[in-house]
């Protein structure tokens, strides 16, 4: 039954379904990883606990990144996040369940970024984190007054929120239930990042009591948190991690290389438990740096970054991206290499991706440098620009090298034998991404999986002279 025309409800609850869709390269049948490296995504469960309690609702969650979408499923509505790789895929279901004559609701990243594209796919979108507009959407669906469009107020507060309803998904499913979050955003302003150019540069935080608490209800010995960088407010991590020292927990989460300069925060996020950090280093080019607008990161320094890690039992997730204005040809072996040398425990590489509504996509726009606007491949594994001193097929191919020289056998043993990760831990990470560096094409030829929303262009084919003139944006 729809509540969209106003009709009176029945005294049976509403039906939601809340998915998360996901594209060829993470969707159940076709991912990389299985359950060994993948964790609960906190969004669903999130989105639940949210619904308010004066409303007979039920609600069913689908992350298709482990179960299959039932395409007959049935609900009075549904919701839908949206990231900007799995854009199509959510499109496509969408345009199905509303064929079916069921509303369709989009928020998530990528619909905060392209608001009016979302729009022509849904009934109704959420523009913005949805603690106030979901709750108040859900209200006015159920009292028939559903508005198209609800945006976050500028004046949100993470405080006296319920805690996420973890029970919604299959735990047995995922690596760990035990995800949490502290923050959100980030004060930095990098030019490839999406946080800044969808929620600004404002962090928010939740009570330290509160995050303490979610850690003690799950009774959780280790915690994963998804915070982008949980050092944005030092006065409030240090908070949070003096809160910590009394669980015991082994923590494992994200922050800039500006950790390793403040050193006794550094020794407080290990006497904390943490176990393992992801830093997002980058590139070895200064230039690279200060263009992208991250030029607190040096080069220089990063030897030291990884030593003042490991002295204190912490594990370096180390993210470097490829593609930048000041990338030759010779920047794949050359940062591998150097990852490999010092011991980053686990070295991830991506090549960088121009997401819509950041400054990188508003430069390469300008100078006619976007190659395709299939979002399906905005995923950081396939080049959508046209490089400055490279060829597309370079950039692939080399991105791809290397992966699989920082993880041949004896170049994961050498980082191994230096790595501060417990070493069942170690060996189940690199064995993971090992079997991803050495099977990334079968992933770069899912283009046939799905519809396209837009303009494809293959990694051998594509040419500036060629897409010059494709200027549509997906949904035209």
């Amino acid at each position: 039954m729809s509540t969209l025309d106003g009709e009176d409800q029945s005294r049976d609850p509403l039906r939601v379904a809340l998915l998360s869709a996901k594209g060829p390269l993470y969707r159940k049948r076709g991912g990389i990883f299985g359950k060994s490296l993948r964790y609960m995504p906190l969004t669903l469960p999130t989105l639940a606990a949210l619904v308010p309690p004066e409303l007979s609702i039920e609600v069913v969650c689908v992350d298709e990144g482990i179960a299959d979408i039932d395409l007959d499923l049935q609900a009075d509505l549904i919701g839908m996040t949206v990231i900007t790789g799995c854009a199509p895929r959510s499109y496509q279901l969408a345009e199905h369940f509303r064929r079916r004559g069921i509303p369709v609701v989009l928020g998530g990243p990528h619909v905060t970024l392209l608001p009016d594209e979302a729009q022509q796919y849904a009934d109704s979108i959420v523009v913005g984190y949805a603690e106030d507009e979901w709750p108040r959407l859900l209200r006015d669906f159920a009292g028939g007054r559903l508005q198209t469009r609800y945006v976050q107020s500028p004046q949100l507060d993470l405080a006296a929120r319920p805690l996420p309803d973890r029970s919604v998904l299959p735990e047995r499913r995922y690596l760990t239930a035990d995800v949490f979050e502290a923050t959100r955003g980030c004060v930095h302003n990098c030019s490839f990042c999406v946080v800044p150019a969808a929620w600004g540069r404002k962090p928010l935080q939740k009570p330290v009591e509160d995050v303490v608490a979610d850690i003690r209800r799950r009774k959780a010995r280790r915690a994963i948190f998804i915070d982008l960088n949980l050092i944005a407010d030092k006065n409030y991590a240090a908070e949070l991690f003096g809160a910590l020292i009394p669980l015991r927990i082994a923590w494992y989460g994200l922050a800039t290389t500006l950790l390793c300069d403040d050193a006794p925060l550094l020794d407080l996020v290990a006497r904390s438990g943490c176990r393992g950090l992801l830093m997002g280093l980058e590139s070895l080019s200064r230039p690279s740096l200060q263009a992208s607008h991250k030029a607190f990161n040096d080069p220089e320094s990063y030897p030291r970054v990884i030593e003042m890690l490991h002295r204190r039992g912490i594990a370096l997730q180390g993210c470097f991206v490829f593609g930048l204005d000041d990338d030759a040809p010779d920047v794949f072996l050359k940062t591998a290499r150097f990852a490999v040398e010092c011991g980053i425990d686990l070295p991830r590489f991506a090549i960088v991706t121009p997401f819509p509504g950041t400054t990188l996509y508003r430069e390469l726009d300008s100078q006619g440098r976007i190659l395709t606007r299939d979002w399906e491949r905005y995923d950081g594994q396939h080049v959508v620009f046209q490089p400055a001193q490279m060829s597309v097929r370079q950039l692939q191919l080399g991105t791809e090298q290397a992966w699989r020289y920082a993880y041949s056998w004896i170049n994961l043993a050498r980082r191994l034998r230096r790595t501060a990760a417990p070493w069942p831990v170690a060996l189940v990470t690199n064995w993971g991404y090992r079997h991803y560096a050495y099977h990334l094409d079968r992933f770069y030829t899912c283009d046939a999986l799905l519809p396209s929303h837009g303009p494809l262009v293959g990694r051998e084919k594509v040419r500036p002279r060629d897409v010059a003139n494709r200027r549509e944006v997906v949904v035209s």
